[in-house]
């Protein structure tokens, strides 16, 4: 059996290497959005690392926010609502990015700063309704589902204008852009088209007189895609934290 302080160094000794790992993982991504930004002809920092942390435990975020990084994406509510408060000593900003069900609606409304996977009216209604007084309105993006495919979510792009003018007229809540998940796929040419139909929807609405400035699109194996078609914000996960496990309960 190993002694005490043996199982503590071991422990040290882990969690120096996860901590190296997550820090070189996301210097890499880090480089990755830089040339992918200055590829597509935009300027350095225009593009935001959202580390999506579903699944993995406090202690991964805790070493990702000392390697630089600020802002985490989960969905699963009561994990995240969990490891929020683990990590309510760091100034973090904390993004739900998956689909949401009315009776969870208050713990997101309360504890996170971002929601990206609104697709429906009511889901708006309710955030904006429990959203605490004390805090500032919560930064909300409308899911587009880009692929059309009926196992994904998302509202479709015609349901868009009247989505984003119900929220806006919501107090508590400030709608900054749309978010997507495409299809799984290697066909670079499809997930170009759906990429920038979802651009093309953004421009759309800020030519409608919308304040909207976010694009949450991308991930880790299209990161490069997204970002040459205009991405403000990928979301990475498996190429900072590695491959995701299931999370308890779900």
């Amino acid at each position: 059996m190993m002694s005490d302080g043996a199982s503590g160094v071991l422990y040290q000794q882990i969690s120096i290497f996860i901590m190296g790992t997550i820090k070189s993982a996301i210097q890499a991504v880090t480089e990755r959005i830089r040339q992918a930004t200055l590829a597509a002809g935009r300027q350095p920092g225009e593009v935001q690392l959202l580390a999506v942390s579903k699944t993995f435990p406090a202690d991964c975020v805790r070493q990702a926010y000392a390697a630089g990084q600020l802002a985490f994406g989960e969905n699963y509510v009561q994990e995240s609502i969990d490891k929020i408060a683990q990590l309510a000593d760091l100034p973090l900003q904390w993004h739900f990015i998956g689909p949401l069900q009315s009776n969870k609606t208050r713990p997101v409304a309360e504890h996170f700063h971002w929601v990206h996977g609104i697709e429906r009216l009511k889901i708006a209604e309710r955030l904006s309704a429990q959203r605490p007084a004390t805090l500032p309105p919560l930064q909300v993006c409308i899911q587009v589902n880009v692929s059309g495919e009926d196992s994904k979510s998302g509202c479709a792009f015609a349901d868009v204008p009247a989505l984003a003018a119900a929220i806006a007229q919501l107090p508590n809540l400030r709608l900054r852009g749309l978010m997507c998940i495409p299809e799984p796929s290697d066909d670079r040419t499809r997930l170009q088209a759906q990429f920038a139909a979802l651009r093309d929807c953004l421009q759309q609405l800020q030519q409608q007189g919308y304040r909207l400035d976010t694009l949450s699109m991308g991930m880790s194996a299209d990161l490069e895609l997204a970002i040459a078609a205009g991405s403000t914000m990928v979301r990475i996960g498996t190429a900072i934290f590695g491959a995701r496990h299931a999370a308890a309960g779900h």
